[in-house]
């Protein structure tokens, strides 16, 4: 049976120190250090910091609608595949196939009703796209011409 001390007796874990105590932390990697050799990062500024609140007021909504258009568009053209979806978690990911299925098809019945361009509903299509067979999509369309498709649109 081991003794405590013997385990004590070991050595540094991280070379360079010998204990877990903040004392016992090298001047280097404290921020006081940091700061006086240069070498410190400031954090970013919070959203909601005082700085620049007048700017964010002062900006349209037709300037932020067309901001907005541009960030989608930004997402669309860097997409890869599928990002996480917390809803998804598992590695099945066929309820995310067919909720991105539906979520595209009511995205685009729903904007083209309003009379407004669709280009926010190509996520969904390029989502489901990159998880779905091509088979699945192939039926489902089938289905939705037939007037025979299961989900609610």
């Amino acid at each position: 049976m081991r003794d405590r001390d013997q385990d004590r007796d070991r050595g540094p874990v991280v070379p360079g120190m010998t204990s877990l105590r903040p004392s016992a932390i090298p001047a280097s990697r404290s921020c006081t250090a940091a700061r006086e050799h240069g070498t410190h990062e400031p954090r970013a500024r919070a959203r909601g910091s005082r700085k620049g609140r007048g700017s964010a007021r002062s900006i349209d909504q037709a300037d932020s609608a067309r901001l907005k258009m541009e960030d989608i568009q930004t997402k669309l053209n860097n997409y890869r595949t599928a990002p996480f979806d917390a809803r998804f978690p598992n590695a099945n990911q066929t309820r995310n196939c067919w909720s991105n299925y539906l979520d595209y098809h009511r995205c685009q019945k729903s904007l083209n009703a309003k009379g407004v361009d669709v280009t926010p509903c190509d996520w969904y299509r390029r989502v489901y796209k990159s998880l779905c067979p091509m088979s699945w999509i192939q039926k489902w369309d089938d289905q939705r011409a037939d007037g025979t498709f299961p989900g609610k649109i």
